[in-house]
């Protein structure tokens, strides 16, 4: 087994598999977004030691994209991961956004990343964007191939989506260039289409499977289960609200109202009458459905991997689900971690 950087071995995460694809995911993954200057300026040793403490702490699945940082992500990544033995672990990124050279000045705040405006993003769906994306990837990773390669959000572009796009990425994975495929979204009805109408092997919901709202249990998650499909689960904090409910807090990317804000304050008074942070609560909560395979965690510090991946592996006893559900913060039919019942 690989050794962490002070000569120790990692710890142990439980390890899933991407539907009937062969390709393994830890069941808490590192989200590079964060570290690519999501909404504010990250430095080099800082991404670095985040990559390197999540690799430390066991996490052996590293999901990335172009639009992250206008490529940011996906180089830094990179540099960590071409010091690990390729099979040790398993990367994804994404397709559907090429990126152009800009030299227009300024930054890229308004996509949400502290980063200079080097390059405009163009969205294309067609199969011959699907392949020039993928190429650039592999470059800006420095690495000869990823496992996962998934749709980046088509919500505007759902017929050639399905008509051009998702048949490039079949044949990739005919071809044996990438081991699995799907798609990654916020929403969840195109998604579900995925599940039901394609042969994908995973799908990445974004924000809409938490504690604070469950829109994933309606169709897709049951969709996933009957076709034997995986989901992995992204936004598990809600863009920040579930781990620290406080005011100025964001939820879905932007101030928390009031009311969802409430809610999860007594979510927090709740748990943390049981002696368990909001934060583990979040983190553990997806796995009481078997169609979940992975929650990933974006962290921009060691610090915050650390965290994460303590929270995740702190018990949460079932008595925490059931005095959720007995204060209608969580319905009674949604599953909770089979491990963590009372």
């Amino acid at each position: 087994m690989a050794t962490d950087s002070n000569g120790r071995e990692p710890a142990a995460l439980p390890v899933r598999t991407l539907g009937r694809s062969g390709v393994p995911v830890t069941a808490l993954g590192f989200g590079a977004a964060a570290v690519a200057g999501l909404y504010q300026d990250v430095g080099e040793e800082a991404a670095a030691a985040a990559v390197e403490t999540a690799w430390d702490e066991g996490v052996r699945y590293f999901d990335t994209a172009p639009h992250y940082g206008l490529g940011l992500a996906e180089r830094r990544l990179g540099t960590v991961l071409r010091s690990k033995p390729r099979d040790a672990f398993t990367l994804s990124t994404k397709v559907g956004r090429l990126l152009e050279p800009y030299d227009g000045g300024g930054d890229d705040l308004a996509n949400g990343f502290a980063v200079p405006a080097t390059h405009r993003r163009r969205w294309d769906f067609s199969a011959d964007g699907v392949h020039r994306s993928l190429e650039a990837s592999l470059t800006r990773l420095g690495l000869d191939r990823v496992d996962l390669v998934l749709l980046h959000d088509p919500d505007d572009h759902e017929r050639q989506a399905f008509e051009e796009a998702y048949p490039a990425l079949e044949d990739l994975r005919a071809q044996g260039v990438v081991r699995a495929i799907g798609a990654g979204m916020n929403r969840t009805r195109m998604l579900t289409r995925f599940l039901t109408d394609t042969d994908v092997d995973a799908v990445l919901c974004a924000g809409r499977y938490t504690l604070l709202e469950q829109g994933a249990l309606q169709a897709l998650l049951p969709a996933a289960e009957g076709a034997g499909k995986s989901v992995i689960v992204g936004g598990v904090f809600n863009s920040g609200l579930l781990a620290d409910p406080a005011p100025g807090a964001t939820y879905d990317y932007t101030a928390a109202p009031d009311d969802i804000l409430r809610r999860a304050v007594r979510m927090r008074e709740v748990t943390e009458a049981h002696g368990v942070p909001l934060r583990a609560a979040a983190l553990r909560f997806p796995f009481g459905h078997p169609a979940v395979a992975s929650v990933l965690v974006g962290a921009r510090s060691a610090a915050q991997v650390r965290d994460a991946a303590q929270q995740y592996r702190r018990p949460v006893p079932g008595g925490v689900w059931e005095a959720l559900r007995r204060q209608d913060l969580l319905r009674d039919r949604v599953p909770i971690p089979e491990g963590d019942r009372s």
